[in-house]
């Protein structure tokens, strides 16, 4: 469900947002206009601590060939285009409605992904995000076509063998069908880290930290001067930036990395390496480098950006950056946890099946 909801979102930018890329210095305008002074923790660096919610219409990748900035006007259509999707998909169903065919019909809503949700659960996000007062249309930002680098010959190699293993930023569902090569839900090892409630997908866990465009978008900072945490609604993952100290090991690898900050003037500084294998974001090796930037725009905005390098995986690093809104809303748990009854009865299910089937077979099918 969540790669139609992306899809549309990039329709809707594609049909929208078509202008020629704008100049170089438009491309790469990036921070506050204005220096911010934000309120100070004791220790007299700025205060980041409150929940944020990072819902947004803007996709990570943007359309070949346009804009990185767009207009109010465009944006005010996306807006509203979104919201009347909303309205739509909020409607009662028909009680007395047919079946969908089997494997869905492909449209938004139930019928679609058969099992799904139904719209009213999502929260893909109803805001274009705003960045020093201009309308994105990406969160990448460099390269300045607003995507992401070609992969490296191995990048390629290493993508081809790892199609259906579970990375950190897989959708919550990916399977491809039986009528199609080997699927997520083809064998239990590949059920994607999200569904095993091992980490949110999306990478809204991060780092780097991106907007799931699905629901629970939410992430509280709680700051002190030796560390500084940061919970992330989806799927009540914590993080912890131990402050001004060393990398762990290197034979240390941790789901999300170590993540180890410092402060440049208002802006702090995090620098995650030693990640495990197993996470594999967008197919990168465990050598990934992650440097965030968090910083205070004003009130009630904190700007976030990012650099990725892995020259395993990529012809080149690349940079992404957006705002996070702060809000009033609260996180409350999210009760995901791994091993439930689903999957044995699954596995149960279809075991019996196969019994029935060699049954089938001795006795001629009769």
């Amino acid at each position: 469900m969540r790669t139609r909801l992306l899809a549309l979102t990039a329709v809707v930018f594609s049909a929208l947002v078509s202008a020629p890329a704008q100049s170089a210095k438009a491309q790469t305008k990036t921070g506050p206009s204005k220096a911010y002074n934000p309120p100070r923790m004791p220790d007299g660096h700025p205060d980041l601590q409150g929940v944020y919610d990072v819902a947004t219409l803007t996709p990570v990748d943007r359309r070949s060939g346009t804009k990185l900035v767009i207009t109010k006007e465009e944006a005010a259509k996306l807006e509203n285009s979104a919201a009347g999707r909303r309205e739509k998909e909020d409607a009662p169903l028909d009680p007395n409605r047919t079946a969908p065919p089997k494997g869905g019909d492909g449209s938004p809503g139930p019928y679609g992904n058969v099992g799904g949700y139904n719209y009213g659960w999502l929260d893909p996000g109803s805001k274009v995000n705003i960045v020093n007062g201009e309308y994105r249309s990406s969160i990448i930002v460099d390269p300045a076509d607003g995507r992401t680098p070609p992969l490296t010959p191995e990048g390629q190699k290493r993508m081809a063998m790892l199609r259906y293993r579970p990375t950190s930023d897989a959708a919550e569902s990916n399977d491809p069908g039986l009528d199609k090569a080997p699927g997520a839900y083809d064998d239990p090892e590949r059920r994607p880290l999200g569904e095993r409630c091992i980490l949110g997908f999306g990478s809204t866990s991060g780092p780097p930290i991106l907007p799931d465009y699905f629901y629970n978008n939410l992430h509280q900072i709680v700051q002190t001067k030796d560390s500084i945490m940061i919970l992330a609604e989806m799927v009540h993952d914590v993080r912890t930036i131990r402050m001004n100290a060393k990398h762990l090991p290197s034979n240390m690898r941790l789901w999300l990395g170590d993540s180890v900050g410092h402060w440049e003037g208002d802006t702090l500084v995090v620098d995650t390496t030693n990640f495990t294998d197993k996470t594999a974001f967008r197919g990168a090796t465990q050598d990934l480098h992650v440097t965030e930037y968090f910083t205070k725009a004003g009130p009630r905005t904190l700007l976030y950006r990012f650099t990725i390098d892995d020259p395993n995986t990529w012809t080149r690093p690349w940079t992404g950056e957006y705002s996070w809104p702060m809000t009033d809303s609260h996180i409350y748990e999210y009760a995901c946890h791994e091993g439930n009854y689903a999957l044995g009865d699954i596995l149960r299910g279809a075991r019996e099946r196969d019994k029935e089937a060699a049954e089938g077979s001795k006795t001629g099918g009769k």
